[in-house]
């Protein structure tokens, strides 16, 4: 038996997290979900959108898996998805971006991954004013953090059958910050013979997965990037209800939907839980339970070529649970 620790979030956190959860034990994997709660919902309880006893609970299991949280904007609190990263060393933001036939998007047949550094760069929070004149962010890049990442995309690549890893960078302007980056980058990846590489301008990579994503496989790059180009890729695909995601570290996992929290439409049972639902793909085979997570794949898979009792979003009108239990018919 595994112990997850279940953050379910606020707007349709909580019931795309339900969905999933659903799809999950129906596979058969025996789980036994801590739930705690974090996000705006919380505030007035605690203080802060992540109190102590949500990290404590994900140091104790290991592995967590969450749904949109809430971080009020201006208000002085930090993110929280920024926070658990940072507190417990997530240094790897894995975002697999798929076309599935059925679901209209621009594009067919795309199927690339992006792997984003999740610990430093502009999102390191180092902030100060300066008197009323104005305000500075410092960019952090280091070394190993250039090399853990770097590391990870090549070894993913590997033992996933990829063919090319892309860096990511802005050398040409931030020639000691992002040039850091790039050389560590190509040092790491002759260290891969037997996989492609190599780098791309992120203005120049932002046109050019627009143009022909196909050219793509997996790509990596510092903090910023990474947030900005795996929204791109998935307006490419269908938008971000259809993406999952992963924050990884040495000790630690947490899998997310990487959507918002849509509170406009919380609690009217119209929400796509299909983010979640992947993201727990990705826990499943984290876990080792391969078998399970392609019940899971390819339900989803059967469930969009048919079209049938799919949310709003996705083209239908079926409800969140009508989806779910569409889902549940081919596991």
């Amino acid at each position: 038996m595994y112990k997850v620790t279940l953050i379910p979030g606020d707007g349709i956190g909580p019931e795309v997290a339900a969905a999933m959860v659903k799809v999950v034990e129906a596979t058969g994997v025996d789980i036994e979900w801590e739930k705690v709660d974090a996000g705006a919902g919380v505030i007035d309880e605690y203080g802060t959108p992540l109190p102590e006893h949500v990290i404590d609970a994900i140091k104790r299991n290991k592995i967590a898996i969450k749904g949109p949280v809430t971080t009020p904007v201006g208000k002085g609190f930090k993110s929280v998805n920024v926070t658990l990263r940072q507190t417990l060393d997530l240094y790897v933001n894995l975002r697999p971006v798929k076309s599935f036939k059925g679901i209209k998007s621009r594009y067919e047949d795309i199927d690339l991954v992006i792997v984003r550094e999740n610990t430093e760069g502009l999102y390191s929070g180092i902030e100060h004013k300066i008197g009323d004149y104005g305000a500075e962010t410092i960019k952090i890049i280091t070394k190993p953090a250039c090399e853990r990442i770097c590391e990870f995309a090549f070894n993913y690549a590997k033992d996933n059958n990829r063919k090319k890893v892309t860096g990511v960078h802005k050398a040409n302007i931030m020639k000691l910050s992002d040039g850091l980056f790039l050389n560590t980058f190509r040092n790491i990846a002759s260290k891969y013979p037997d996989i492609q590489s190599d780098d791309l301008i992120v203005d120049a990579a932002c046109m050019n997965l627009v143009i022909n994503p196909e050219k793509y496989d997996v790509m990596v790059m510092p903090n910023l990037y990474g947030d900005i180009v795996s929204d791109l890729c998935s307006g490419l695909v269908g938008g971000l209800g259809m993406i999952p995601g992963a924050n990884i570290g040495k000790d630690y996992a947490v899998f997310e939907a990487v959507h918002g929290s849509a509170p406009d439409i919380a609690g009217k049972n119209i929400a796509n839980p299909t983010a979640i639902i992947q993201s727990s793909v990705m826990m499943l085979r984290y876990l080792g339970e391969q078998e399970a997570a392609s019940k899971i794949e390819n339900a989803l898979v059967k469930v969009f070529e048919k079209g049938e009792n799919l949310t709003g979003d996705l083209g239908g009108n079926a409800t969140t649970d009508e989806f779910t239990n569409e889902i549940l018919k081919y596991i």
